[in-house]
């Protein structure tokens, strides 16, 4: 079993930026930035591949967010930069143990997820 901690969220003007963590209590294979606002449907955002480093990101955020990790404390990041008003949202991370197959931005495919940190952007 893995427990995932995210923390970082907040309250920002449009244009600022914030620092996401998702610290996990054990191994995983890929961690993955969802987000959900009220009234729509969950959305992946960004993804990285623990072992080397490959990282996938949602059209919407590529440019603005970047997703990182530090092995040796077991966290990983995101980035997000530029935010917009529709950036407001429930972050959550997500992970799994295996391999991935397909895209990474399947809610599905992750057996453990976090309790999530509110991201909040006014104009």
């Amino acid at each position: 079993q893995v427990q995932l901690v995210e923390s970082g969220g907040g309250s920002v003007q449009a244009g600022g930026s914030l620092r996401l963590s998702c610290v996990a209590s054990g191994y995983t294979s890929r961690t993955t930035w969802f987000r959900q606002a009220p009234g729509k449907e969950r959305e992946g955002v960004a993804s990285i591949r623990i072992h080397d480093g490959t990282t996938y990101y949602a059209d919407s955020v590529k440019g603005r967010f970047t997703i990182s990790k530090d092995n040796a404390e077991n966290t990983v990041y995101l980035q997000v930069n530029s935010l917009k008003p529709e950036d407001t949202a429930m972050y959550y991370c997500a992970a799994a143990q295996g391999a991935v197959a397909g895209g990474p931005l399947v809610s599905n495919k992750y057996k453990y997820w976090g309790k999530g940190t509110q991201v909040t952007v006014s104009s």
